[in-house]
């Protein structure tokens, strides 16, 4: 039987662009995006890293593989992507959210992508789809893959991904997606300023929009991870996704984290105590696990 999914309250266009518009609805945004890339140049400056690996001909389609010393491939491993509603953001500037794994023993290849409006949202799905695709051919390790707002979407798509249309690759290369502030239903970003360049139509809006779409099977793990002071449609979307798919079966849930925005959720990446880093380095030993099993 189909999910029902909610609908909820109408909104008006300003409505939404309140509710979707996080630089605006986070005025000191660009304090938090500093400091990201401060910690960032320091991890790449830093750490083990194999940075600049390329995974197609274009110049954004890289990524930087962060790697426990003595561990090499034989790490788990956390695949990250970045938001910015697919029109910003670089992966440079967000290899901060390595340190913690690493220090776990959990490797991080950090993952960029062609932007909006060079490309098309399903674009980016397939360009992430081939990052992943070599980074097995690299590792041989299946990922929890890991993503913060348009990078929440990703790692949902990932998930919800049929791998076999793929090849080269298992069938079940992505077991677990730990999506952050993500938008799986991105409609409602129509009539705002956010879709500009994104430039979406009805049609293209609901295909890539992961809650329509078939849902992972039954044995995959979701987590949608929220902030306590982000916008209602935010947590909404949250809550439906993983409504619709624990309905169909997957092991999905939302956590909503206390006193956390769209922005400063993402610094529970860079917290050694934090549930988020102990949560997503368990979903990582668990998928290898999986591998090796095999």
């Amino acid at each position: 039987m189909a999910q029902q999914r909610s609908k909820g309250p109408v909104m008006t266009a300003r409505d939404l662009e309140a509710e979707y518009n996080n630089r605006a609805r986070v005025p000191d945004h660009p304090a938090h995006q500093a400091r990201w890339a401060s910690a960032s140049a320091d991890m790449r400056q830093t750490s083990n890293a194999a940075l600049d690996r390329a995974y197609g001909s274009s110049p954004r389609q890289k990524y930087d593989l962060f790697t426990p010393k003595g561990l090499g491939n034989s790490a788990p491993l956390v695949v990250y992507i970045h938001g910015g509603y697919w029109q910003r953001g670089e992966r440079i500037d967000t290899a901060f959210v390595a340190r913690e794994f690493v220090a776990h023993g959990v490797a991080v290849a950090v993952v960029g992508y062609t932007l909006c409006p060079e490309v098309g949202v399903m674009d980016i799905v397939g360009e992430l789809r081939r990052a992943l695709k070599s980074l097995w051919e690299t590792t041989k390790q299946t990922p929890v893959v890991v993503g913060h707002s348009a990078g929440g979407h990703l790692a949902a798509a990932l998930l919800a991904t049929d791998w076999s249309t793929v090849g080269g690759v298992p069938t079940d290369l992505v077991r677990a997606a730990y999506a952050i502030s993500g938008v799986f239903d991105v409609a409602p970003l129509l009539s705002t300023s956010l879709n500009d360049l994104v430039k979406l139509d009805a049609a293209t809006a609901k295909a890539a929009s992961p809650v329509y779409w078939p849902p992972p099977p039954k044995d995959r793990t979701f987590v949608a991870a929220v902030g306590g002071d982000e916008s209602q449609e935010f947590i909404r979307q949250s809550l439906e996704i993983t409504g619709v798919w624990s309905g169909a079966g997957v092991k999905a849930e939302c956590v909503v984290v206390p006193g956390t925005n769209h922005f400063t959720i993402l610094d529970e990446l860079a917290n050694a105590d934090s549930a988020m880093v102990a949560r997503v380095a368990g979903l990582a030993r668990a998928c290898a696990a999986s591998r090796k099993g095999t």
